[in-house]
């Protein structure tokens, strides 16, 4: 009896099958895989069930690209193997699920993973054959250090979890056995809802801060650029302002003199608050 061909990898697997929720509003539809692991394989009796919007009867049935029979259903149990994928007029088709018949399948649970979380990878042979000395890999590099065994566990999950794992090793069938190994399967680790909740809150917060202060020196940028320049207070009734004196020598006197005598000063008139000059009397006078 030959091996099952294998099939070929659905590029849908990420999120470990988990189809990610729609933006608000949004009409979908979705494959609802039984058992929920991914890929699913044929000798499980996997019932695929079409869920989402639209009208159940009206569901219609794709296999591998090509309308297919079960018209009218939205739910059956998969006989063959391939990719399958739904359809609804008022919705259009379903991410596509790939139901395999591999000799060697890695599995991961259908539900969406979050840092913290624990997750099982199960290695599989074809209609659960036995197998043996079997190692995991994570973007083509196996892991070492991992005790003997068939699953793999990753706890608690965190981000850099995330990535593409494979499995290897000898299937057992009939009174041989073969080195085999898995389809990559992609597995996404998300942040947790109150973590990236609380997360959103502190930028929202820190945003709301930044353009209060950004708002703040603006405002008191232009509203110092809008004020006036002080105004000059006018002189009062009879008072005189100096803009400048000049000292000058009188004539005749010994350029060894230490002290001045009688320095001639010159004054610069200034209008009064009623716009009038002061009598000269009143202005000029000299400083003895």
């Amino acid at each position: 009896m030959p091996w099952p061909n294998p099939a070929v990898p659905s590029p849908m697997v990420a999120l470990a099958g988990w189809c990610p929720l729609s933006p608000a509003g949004a009409e979908t539809i979705q494959i609802l895989v039984e058992p929920p692991w991914t890929p699913p394989v044929l000798w499980d009796r996997v019932t695929l069930t079409c869920q989402g919007s639209g009208t159940a009867g009206a569901t219609a049935w794709y296999k591998d690209g090509e309308r297919w029979g079960q018209e009218g259903r939205d739910h059956f149990t998969v006989t063959e193997r391939g990719t399958y994928e739904c359809y609804r007029p008022d919705t259009g088709r379903s991410p596509p699920v790939t139901v395999s018949n591999d000799p060697l399948v890695l599995q991961v649970p259908v539900r969406a993973l979050l840092e913290g979380d624990t997750v099982t990878l199960r290695c599989r042979g074809w209609k659960n054959r036995t197998v043996t000395s079997v190692s995991f890999y994570r973007e083509g590099k196996e892991l070492m250090g991992l005790p003997d065994g068939t699953e793999l566990s990753l706890s608690p999950l965190q981000l850099n979890h995330s990535g593409r794992y494979s499995c290897r090793g000898w299937v057992e069938y009939w009174t041989s056995e073969k080195w085999w190994q898995s389809v990559p399967v992609t597995v996404t680790v998300h942040v947790a809802a109150g973590v990236s909740g609380a997360l959103l809150f502190l930028l929202l917060l820190m945003g709301v801060i930044v353009a209060w202060h950004r708002r703040h020196r603006v405002a008191a940028r232009k509203n110092q650029e809008r004020a006036p320049p002080d105004p000059q207070i006018p002189p009062e009734e009879g008072e005189v302002l100096y803009t400048h004196v000049v000292v000058t020598k009188r004539a005749g006197v010994s350029p060894r003199a230490t002290t001045l005598q009688d320095p001639q000063v010159t004054y610069a008139e200034l209008r009064g608050p009623q716009g009038q000059p002061q009598e000269a009397a009143d202005i000029y006078w000299n400083v003895q």
